[in-house]
């Protein structure tokens, strides 16, 4: 074999690996992009359902140190999103909370709660507290849970469709260079 030969033979494996290559970033990508759009309509569908509303701003609900700061940004819209299900989880719900009971938690309320089982107060603390983490826990795990990894998916999805295009265009590169040389 001649070195036109191997030359020309091992253009056309570099040509072929790199067109499989390409296809399989295009498809990696395709499937990231599914994943984020998946995740992201699904987390605002199901966020938009619950119809939950940051208080308006100015309102005596953001007037605290601790939670004003954190939601002025969102004040009298949807909550729709996974940052914002974190903020509202982080900033409203778990101040909120924080003052029932001493600020201790719904375990520690619910076994005193048991304990005292004609304790009127502490059951409706328990149950409070129960509802309340609930609720900051689902917007945490679900929704911003979810929204993050539609994050990470898109981040994912736009490096291998760039990749993808390198590929391509190393793949015309390896064609000319094949047929300019031959």
């Amino acid at each position: 074999m001649t070195s036109k030969n191997r030359r020309k033979y091992l253009d056309k494996v570099l040509i072929s690996f790199g067109t499989l290559t390409a296809i399989i970033l295009l498809s990696m990508g395709g499937l990231a992009w599914w994943t984020y759009s998946f995740t992201s309509s699904n987390v605002r569908n199901e966020l938009s359902a619950q119809k939950i509303y940051f208080p308006e701003l100015g309102s005596p609900a953001l007037a605290s140190p601790k939670i004003g700061p954190y939601l002025n940004q969102y004040a009298g819209k949807q909550l729709l999103t996974g940052p914002e299900a974190k903020a509202y989880a982080n900033h409203f719900i778990a101040v909120h909370l924080s003052e029932i009971a001493n600020g201790q938690t719904y375990a520690q309320v619910s076994a005193e709660s048991l304990a005292n089982p004609n304790n009127a107060q502490l059951k409706a603390e328990a149950a409070t507290l129960f509802q309340g983490e609930t609720l900051r826990g689902l917007l945490l795990g679900d929704a911003y849970a979810f929204a993050t990894v539609g994050y990470i998916a898109e981040i994912v999805a736009i490096v291998l469709f760039i990749s993808s295009g390198v590929m391509v265009l190393l793949v015309l590169l390896g064609l000319v260079h094949l047929y300019k040389f031959d």
